[in-house]
């Protein structure tokens, strides 16, 4: 996968990334946003692999290589990549705006995300433990309660602590079409997703993603 804007002097990126990937999306939102080239290939020997292991120590998935640097960490590509390619500026304002900025995309990574990822032993078998289903579902929708607090009331320019939270929303939508739940995203996320989806990085990522994410589901 390959986006313009990169000079052509410029080292090629190379992400490690899987299609369905959360974070690799929220990267690829980076990457469109910034009008930048890269490639996208998927880890050798697979996710987890003894292979990825040996070029990514860590394992995580994204990984990037560019110019002989290799970092394996969402946030710290997002972060690098502002530095290295400063045009538009994702951390834009003043040093207190910015830590509001970097507490979002922290709040989505540590606290939010990980709600929605603890509900996926259950996606193969959702009436296997209703209450323990119940139970996930309802921190996610205290998770979603916490972070409206930390929205930027009108996301006129799009900031790396947006990136994810538009992929992790089409997680939520898509599971509770699929746990049969009522929705739990409120009007004040839903008004924030709305002005996102704006901006072409934000929609191009998400026309992509969707149907990759309810193909997954289904298969499952």
């Amino acid at each position: 996968m390959f986006r313009s804007g990169t000079p052509l002097f410029l080292p090629m990126l190379k992400i490690y990334a899987v299609p369905i990937s959360l974070y690799c999306a929220k990267l690829r939102i980076v990457l469109r946003h910034k009008q930048l080239d890269w490639e996208e290939v998927p880890p050798p020997g697979g996710y987890g692999s003894d292979e990825y292991r040996q070029r990514v120590p860590a394992g995580n998935l994204p990984a990037l290589e560019h110019d002989g640097l290799l970092i394996a960490d969402s946030e710290a590509i997002a972060e690098y990549l502002n530095e290295e390619f400063p045009v538009p500026d994702m951390l834009p304002g003043n040093p207190g705006q910015r830590a509001h900025i970097r507490s979002l995309s922290r709040f989505h990574d540590t606290r939010l995300e990980p709600a929605v990822r603890a509900l996926f032993p259950h996606i193969a078998a959702p009436d296997s433990e209703p209450d323990e289903l119940n139970r996930l579902w309802s921190v996610l929708k205290l998770r979603l309660h916490q972070i409206d607090g930390l929205l930027p009331v009108e996301p006129s320019i799009l900031t790396l602590g947006d990136c994810g939270l538009p992929i992790t929303a089409t997680w939520i939508d898509a599971l509770t079409h699929h746990f049969k739940f009522e929705p739990i995203i409120n009007t004040t996320f839903q008004n924030y997703l709305r002005q996102l989806q704006q901006h072409d990085a934000v929609s191009t990522e998400l026309k992509d993603y969707r149907p990759r994410l309810n193909k997954w589901l289904a298969s499952q």
